[in-house]
């Protein structure tokens, strides 16, 4: 049976860059088609709300900003003790951090496998609801890293016409 892969896109999109993972799981949506294994959500800031979801996939790919000390549009992949790095990980604008749902789930005994790609945000303290040039710039890379992580868990994409 195929592994269930669920790519969340999180973060606030009304605080520049903090909505990042939210924009590429929509450009995703809007240009590629994905096998039934696959579900693409968009997370915004539900934190516990989205326990459901995470207990039901074997493979979690988040997409968020992530403060990484690192230049602004610096991309990352992040997997173990690194995922605190992620904003969706950490005390944030998100409601509850998703470490705590993850902590959750490994109580009710079905934490998925989790990776981030994550992008380091120019601005995600002012409030707009564009991203920044800088991470925007960042967005159809950080796209095909996510498409990597879904063939490599097992998922399989195609761009649409």
């Amino acid at each position: 049976m195929d592994k269930k892969i669920l790519v969340l896109g999180v973060g606030n999109i009304l605080f520049t860059d903090e909505g990042i993972g939210v924009k590429v799981v929509t450009e995703l949506q809007k240009q590629y088609s994905f096998s039934p294994n696959v579900e693409l959500m968009d997370g915004g800031t539900l934190g516990t709300k989205l326990m459901g979801p995470m207990m039901e996939c074997d493979f979690l790919i988040v997409v968020d900003a992530v403060l990484g000390d690192d230049e602004p549009g610096s991309v990352y992949r992040l997997t173990g003790d690194d995922l605190r790095r992620s904003l969706a990980f950490k005390d944030s604008m998100h409601q509850t951090d998703l470490l705590d749902t993850m902590v959750l789930c490994e109580l009710c005994d079905r934490r998925p496998e989790c990776v981030v790609i994550g992008v380091e945000p120019k601005d995600y303290q002012t409030m707009h609801d564009e991203v920044s040039d800088v991470t925007l710039a960042r967005l159809p890379f950080m796209m095909e890293k996510v498409l990597e992580e879904v063939a490599a868990a097992g998922g399989s994409f195609e761009k649409q016409a």
